[in-house]
């Protein structure tokens, strides 16, 4: 498993506010993000599909940011460049197993 996402804050909270509510559905898109085993990529149509994933919450994160540019408070602001971030820590080790040569055909 990919440990990055797994130190997530996935405490429930009420949304309020338009930024719980952003902050809630970040951590939603974090919580399936943690289930994301690179360890068990062994095949190109594996390594497709974690790219997939992630590509999609990537683009997921930035409509939220686009969705709630009103509502964008640090916390927010804070919980979506870090996803970005273990986003595309995940695509550079998923990357890595490619070139490698670790991933089969």
């Amino acid at each position: 498993m990919f440990g990055a996402f797994s130190s997530i804050d996935y405490q429930s909270i009420r949304a309020s506010t338009p930024a719980e509510t952003a902050i809630k559905r970040l951590n939603g898109i974090g919580e399936v993000l943690s289930g994301l085993d690179i360890s068990e990529i062994h095949s190109q149509a594996d390594m497709s599909r974690a790219l997939w994933t992630l590509d999609t919450a990537d683009k997921c994160v930035r409509m939220i940011l686009t969705e709630f540019r009103s509502a964008r408070t640090t916390d927010v602001v804070r919980e979506a460049k870090s996803l970005i971030g273990l986003i595309e820590a995940a695509r550079d080790e998923i990357s890595g197993l490619r070139d490698d040569g670790r991933i089969l055909s």
